[in-house]
């Protein structure tokens, strides 16, 4: 817990001047004011979570953590929990979505086993395993409340580590079978909604499943009551080990003034849950897509946050904030490299036309 509160001590607002100049240059820049939009709209965000105006993001790294679930014996899920490892294995091996996008846009691929049911032996993973996986939420909480401050730790000392070996742009990933059951359990249990439009399909469950996943959460809130008002509770009782971990990532990375892209609907439920420990890492948070799970659009809602890609993805892994991250890259491009309209010799629009 010491170094959870250290680092949410750290986070503070964007810097409100770094970010006036930014709007300030690319107003100068040989373009009409506010044409490239979202773009535009970024560079002014990195400039508040860096404290420049002119930053370079090309040091990418998503970060995947990979955890089972005890709840995946419910029959939540088409794939079986030995999926899980076995993808682990396809990221080290570089096969899998991540990594062929991630080589695309030229990020690095880090794979942090937080929880994986069986021992995971590659060297080339970072262990930091709280306990083998969860437990089952409909019978018993999901972990300790201990052990949900671990994973959050644990993503906080992966964050510091990235950002010690000059990392300065992270993106979330997942990889756990049957991580959108806990996940849409939190968001549930987070917003008060009813479980009818949050919980989704997840790996292509059909409708007889999908009925039974609803009641699989229903009851499992019903049973453990988790504390809305204490996000931490809600992790412990219906989360996930990787959830808590990029949770955890995500408060590193504010507290390090790092901006942190953030993938679907997995990493959405994470940040909500950074977000609600503590409301400044809103700031350093960039979405990258919206997910075809229904619950994505509403944690983007509560959030804030404007996703960049409508690509109807539902992988996770990090796929869709890989991709984002090389518009996150152009964005401080453009304010960096373009002329302004003095150096460029170019013209200004007329005051009043």
């Amino acid at each position: 817990m010491d170094l959870l509160q250290e680092a949410l001590n750290s986070i503070t607002p964007l810097d409100e001047k770094a970010m006036a100049k930014a709007k300030e240059r690319q107003d100068q820049l040989t373009k009409p004011a506010g044409s490239l939009g979202v773009l535009e709209e970024i560079s002014v965000q990195l400039a508040g979570i860096v404290g420049n105006v002119i930053n370079d993001v090309g040091n990418k790294t998503v970060i995947v953590m990979a955890g089972d679930h005890g709840v995946v014996d419910e029959g939540v899920s088409a794939f079986p929990k030995e999926v899980t490892p076995q993808m682990v294995a396809n990221f080290v091996n570089g096969g899998a979505a991540i990594n062929v996008l991630s080589r695309h846009v030229g990020a690095k691929v880090v794979v942090v086993d937080v929880g994986v049911a069986v021992p995971i032996e590659d060297e080339s993973v970072i262990s930091r395993k709280v306990r083998s996986g969860t437990a089952n939420f409909v019978k018993e909480p999901a972990m300790l409340r201990e052990e949900a401050v671990k994973a959050l730790e644990t993503g906080i000392e992966i964050a510091y580590q990235q950002v010690d070996d000059g990392v300065n742009l992270l993106a979330t990933g997942d990889m756990g079978i049957g991580n959108t059951t806990p996940s849409s359990a939190i968001l549930v249990a987070l917003t008060g909604r009813p479980v009818d439009g949050l919980v989704g399909r997840g790996t292509g469950i059909g409708n007889g499943d999908l009925d039974h996943k609803k009641k699989v959460i229903t009851d499992a809130i019903d049973l453990l009551k988790p504390n809305k008002n204490d996000p931490i509770d809600v992790l412990a009782k219906i989360g996930g080990l990787e959830i808590g971990g990029l949770a955890g990532l995500i408060i590193g990375a504010a507290a390090r003034r790092v901006p942190v892209v953030i993938d679907g609907f997995i990493s959405g439920v994470a940040a909500l849950i950074a977000n609600r420990i503590n409301p400044l890492c809103k700031g350093y948070m960039i979405a990258s897509h919206v997910s075809v799970e229904p619950g994505h659009r509403l944690i983007l809602e509560e959030l804030g946050l404007k996703p960049m890609l409508h690509m109807d993805m539902r992988l996770g892994e990090g796929a869709g904030a890989v991709l984002a991250m090389g518009m996150v890259e152009a964005a401080a491009k453009i304010i960096k490299e373009m002329a302004t309209f003095t150096e460029a010799n170019i013209s200004e629009k007329e005051e009043g036309k």
